[in-house]
């Protein structure tokens, strides 16, 4: 398979990614559900366990957030930090992307969410790895940075960021340094 083949396998994933993984949030009307468990000592302390928070639109697409722990910044009390995190992204008449991270924080306001430490997003045969994920609908901006590596059964993309505009569906793939290059290599 060529280079160019490849570029544009990536980019035709990474686009449908992206309509799938925030047509979600573009069409919710609903607004979100949260279940927060109860408070462990409700004056003094501000660790949760077993978060989940979800939401679904008028399509019947359904986000789902679920982490073992967190913790309510005591600063803001709209930002939770948490641990353990698991997400499932369910489109109707289409496959469920997976995104599961060591560690998080949700911002309970906009949803805005950021994942880090061992992050990995599964959809049908494709598999990004990474250690930082963070968007923003309110930016419509997603950032996969920190040892990106996306992996399917054809080739692996290893790369210091990739950035997408969610809106206009660019994506741009880049190392920090510019002497580095982006390095794609295919395993058929």
């Amino acid at each position: 398979m060529n280079k160019k083949k490849i570029i544009t396998i990536f980019f035709l994933f990474i686009s449908i990614l992206i309509i799938v993984f925030f047509r979600n949030f573009y069409n919710k009307k609903v607004p979100l559900e949260t279940t927060v468990p109860e408070i462990q000592d409700i004056e003094s302390s501000n660790l949760l366990s077993e978060l989940n928070f979800s939401s679904e639109d008028d399509n019947g697409n359904t986000y789902s957030l679920n982490a073992k722990e967190g913790e309510i910044d005591f600063e803001n009390s709209n930002i939770i930090f948490l641990k353990n995190i698991k997400a499932i992204i369910k489109l109707k008449d289409s496959e469920e992307i997976l995104i599961s991270s060591d560690f998080g924080k949700y911002n309970t306001e906009n949803s805005d969410t950021i994942f880090s430490k061992n992050v990995l997003i599964s959809y049908i045969d494709n598999k990004v790895n990474s250690d930082y994920l963070e968007f923003s609908i309110k930016k419509n901006l997603m950032i996969i940075s920190k040892d990106v590596s996306l992996s399917n059964l054809d080739y692996t993309i290893n790369a210091d960021v990739i950035e997408m505009n969610i809106k206009t569906k660019k994506v741009e793939i880049f190392m920090l340094e510019g002497l580095k290059k982006v390095k794609i290599k295919s395993i058929k």
